[in-house]
């Protein structure tokens, strides 16, 4: 296959294997927040990644609050997008570099998801206080353990809420920590 065709397949598979990896995260970090599970992205989130989870859910316990099983899986699935990658590429790198990376992307993929979620959260603090769809809730939920330390810290004022400002500084912060 030429070079061409090797970043398409790359692209593909990567692609792919992140925006399940980014639902399996999405439903981890829903049940942390205690989210309403008859929400219809919620739904839709537990039944895109139960083939995956109830199996693995049989084998690996949950460990307190924490959803072990979803973590494995998702470390898992990254290992194995990374490996996949590496091969098409023609610098494969080796298990100890996939593991590192793997856990490096998940992070970095973590504070991503929040960086855009409490993007999200302030826009529709601006324009959605008349919307009904069932995500505006869900991004609140999932913001505010982010925002709720913050605001703490620095407290709203006269009315504006700095709060997000500073927590996508600490994340875009945290994120160049990384590499990414």
């Amino acid at each position: 296959m030429n070079s061409n065709g090797l970043n398409a397949l790359s692209y593909l598979v990567g692609t792919l294997l992140d925006l399940y990896i980014t639902a399996v995260m999405l439903r981890i970090l829903l049940q942390w927040v205690r989210a309403d599970f008859y929400n219809p992205v919620c739904q839709f989130l537990v039944k895109v990644t139960n083939p995956l989870l109830v199996p693995l859910r049989r084998v690996v316990p949950a460990f307190g609050r924490l959803d072990t099983a979803a973590v494995i899986l998702m470390l898992a699935l990254e290992f194995f997008s990374v490996w996949i990658i590496s091969r098409l590429g023609s610098n494969p790198l080796g298990p100890a570099q996939i593991l590192v990376f793997s856990a490096t992307k998940l992070v970095a993929t973590l504070l991503m998801t929040y960086f855009f979620l409490i993007i999200a959260a302030v826009i529709l603090s601006w324009v959605g206080a008349q919307l009904r769809h069932p995500v505006i809730p869900l991004v609140y939920q999932l913001t505010e353990p982010v925002l709720r330390p913050v605001r703490r810290l620095i407290p709203p004022i006269a009315g504006f809420d700095l709060s997000p400002i500073f927590a996508l500084i600490a994340i875009r912060f945290l994120l160049l920590l990384l590499g990414w």
